[in-house]
């Protein structure tokens, strides 16, 4: 089976492009050094290859061309004829005869020079006639720039042609202008055809593909004819015309029964009767569109008679086996496109009627004869006079009607809603799926207040008890991890040291809890600096107050955090004192607190060129120099260390090579 697929011809160049693509060609591939010293065979085995390859290059250009563009008389009629009604196939012949008459042309020149290259006599004469025969190569390109400026344009416009397979099943659409075709074809197929509310949106023809019975049929959307003779009708309607006469489809011919597409049913039945012998051997179905507006019952006695007349011509159009016209069972059909009642019905109807024509068909050729040979039917022979019903078993039976039941049985959230008043009155209840252990507690109201308590907040009433546990694990694992002579195991204090020791346990492991529930609670605060503590909690005194009520001397801790205060009182910078700092450095009588009280002091930042003393700088300008020139040496250095064996690298970036162009006499260092 042929394909015709147009957008694989090569794109046709201008005049002008064509002789600098051929000459570049033939100036790149060719040599180009020459000297008066070669003996003169060479000279002109020399300039008849430049001859030869350009005049090759031309022929293959140019039959490229002509091979790739499609022959009218030897591709499909309904492409001949939708190729003569879009591009007048007289300008379209003449124009590849143009182009076939120049490749003569230069075939010709090419050989006539060449015969007089083989008697030049100089290298002045041979170089002439080289130029005079690539002159006239190129002259001859610039006469036919006309006719390849034309077939470029028929190219791009037949690379925008729908793939239309004329042999495969088709569906055809076809019908008044805004009568609802695209719309249809939007509705069974994935096309997107546009659809507007005025006439001639369709402007050329449109495919969509849709499937029925497991086979793939193609839906070509024609624009719309208008009744009136065929030497009126402009390109648009021709090709809904050409579709008609040469593709074997089964037809659908719309009729808009409302009239809102600005024709009667009386014009649209005088186009059915001017066309119908385009319908002939073809499945016609006639659809009535637009019942959403009109239906078909409330038409007056007149339409309906031309409907009825339109149906008995559709009849006539395919005629059965037996010679009789076939029954009218899908040759009149109503539907709308807007509410897309009967759309698949239409659809259907169509796809059925194709299918038993193409069926009727092949059983009527004579490869039917070949195909039968290869098929055996097997018959069973009854042995005897007794019924054998299939046999079922009953619990496939039971499980079937268990299953329907359930699913009869079964309500959905939507269901349920419709009969509970509806979307704003009916609220789905979520706690109908909990998995309970009974069911009444599903709907039980969940407390957030219980004995005077929230909920959320309430505590384990055994916390302190397993938290007494937990501190004794604690206090056993860090015995076993540490190893210490001194153990406080209650049994060598007197009776009044392990009755403090049990209140200093206790006091802790208060403490412990106090801070978890404030932790725990988010009333954690960060300890208060000593400067605003105005009402004096945090000082030794207290410390030694709280540890002598627990019965523990306090003076060991009190000169340990003596010993170990936490800063010390910062000096007066130089800066405060409005002296010099030079000055206060030798003032200072001890250098290391000097330095010490530097190095605890804030640091103070400082912008990247400011000079510090001791860097070895002049002043600040030559400092910025410097790292300047830093940045600048390791910037390349940096560079390469980036750069890996997967990175493009392109060292030159013009190639002498590549952008020299022809070299001049003596530079030859240079191929």
């Amino acid at each position: 089976m042929v394909q015709y697929n147009f957008k694989n011809i090569t794109v046709v160049p201008n005049g002008k492009d064509f002789i600098d693509i051929i000459l570049s060609r033939t100036q790149r591939q060719t040599p180009t050094v020459v000297h008066k010293g070669y003996a003169i065979s060479r000279l002109r085995q020399f300039y008849m290859r430049k001859v030869k390859y350009t005049q090759t290059n031309y022929y293959d250009k140019l039959s490229t061309i002509i091979d790739e563009f499609p022959r009218l008389d030897d591709i499909h009629p309904f492409y001949g004829d939708l190729l003569h009604v879009l591009y007048n196939k007289d300008h379209y012949k003449l124009a590849l005869g143009q182009i076939n008459t120049a490749r003569n042309l230069i075939s010709k020149i090419a050989k006539d020079y060449v015969r007089l290259l083989k008697y030049g006599d100089s290298l002045y004469r041979c170089k002439c006639l080289k130029v005079a025969a690539l002159g006239r190569m190129c002259t001859v390109i610039k006469r036919v720039a006309p006719s390849l400026a034309y077939l470029e344009q028929i190219r791009q416009h037949m690379a925008r042609l729908p793939s239309i397979d004329p042999n495969t099943r088709t569906v055809l659409i076809c019908g008044y202008p805004n009568v609802g075709k695209s719309s249809f074809i939007n509705k069974i197929t994935r096309a997107d055809v546009d659809v507007q509310p005025y006439a001639f949106t369709t402007k050329s023809l449109f495919v969509g593909h849709t499937d029925y019975k497991y086979l793939r049929y193609q839906v070509i959307d024609t624009p719309g004819i208008l009744d009136r003779p065929f030497e009126d009708r402009n390109i648009i309607e021709m090709c809904s015309i050409t579709a008609l006469a040469h593709l074997r489809a089964a037809v659908l011919f719309f009729l808009d029964i409302s009239g809102s597409c600005g024709y009667t049913i009386a014009q649209q039945a005088a186009l059915f009767h001017s066309i119908k012998s385009l319908f002939m051997n073809k499945p016609l179905t006639i659809v009535c569109n637009k019942t959403d507006l009109q239906p078909l019952e409330g038409l007056s006695e007149e339409d309906m008679k031309l409907v009825m007349e339109m149906k008995a011509e559709a009849m006539k159009t395919v005629i059965g086996q037996g010679g009789e016209p076939t029954d009218d069972q899908g040759v009149l059909l109503t539907m709308s496109t807007l509410t897309e009642d009967g759309v698949i019905a239409v659809k259907n109807a169509a796809c059925e009627r194709l299918l038993d024509q193409r069926v009727e068909i092949k059983m009527k050729s004579k490869k039917i004869n070949d195909c039968l040979n290869r098929f055996h039917v097997a018959i069973p022979k009854p042995r005897d006079q007794k019924e054998r019903p299939p046999c079922i078993p009953q619990a496939v039976l039971e499980a079937k009607a268990k299953q329907a039941a359930e699913k009869e049985k079964r309500k959905t959230e939507k269901d349920l809603e419709n009969e509970n008043g509806g979307a704003g009155v009916y609220s789905a209840s979520l706690k109908k799926n909990y998995i309970l252990a009974n069911d009444e507690w599903k709907e039980d109201v969940l407390p957030e207040i219980l004995d005077g308590h929230n909920v959320y907040d309430f505590i384990d009433p055994d916390i302190l008890q397993r938290l007494e546990e937990l501190e004794q694990e604690e206090g056993l694992r860090q015995a076993e991890e540490v190893d210490d002579d001194f153990e406080m195991d209650g049994k060598e204090l007197t009776p009044e040291e392990q009755q403090a020791l049990a209140e200093i346990r206790k006091k802790k492991s208060l403490l412990i809890q106090q801070h978890r529930i404030k932790k725990s609670t988010a009333e954690s605060r960060p300890i208060v600096p000593r400067k605003f503590d105005k009402d004096k909690q945090f000082t030794t005194r207290r410390m030694g107050r709280q540890l002598s009520a627990l019965g523990l001397d306090p003076s060991k801790a009190i000169d340990r955090a003596r010993s170990r205060s936490r800063g010390r009182k910062r000096e007066r910078s130089p800066a405060n004192d409005g002296g010099d700092a030079m000055d206060m450095d030798v003032d200072t009588p001890n250098k290391r607190l000097r330095m010490r009280s530097r190095s605890r002091s804030r640091s103070v930042s400082r912008p990247p060129g400011e000079l510090v003393p001791g860097e070895g700088f002049r002043d600040s300008a030559q400092k910025v120099k410097a790292q300047k020139l830093a940045k600048k040496s390791s910037k390349k250095r940096n560079k390469d260390a980036r750069r890996g064996e997967a990175d493009r690298v392109i060292p030159t970036l013009k190639p002498k090579h590549l952008f020299s162009g022809k070299r001049s006499s003596g530079k030859t260092d240079r191929r």
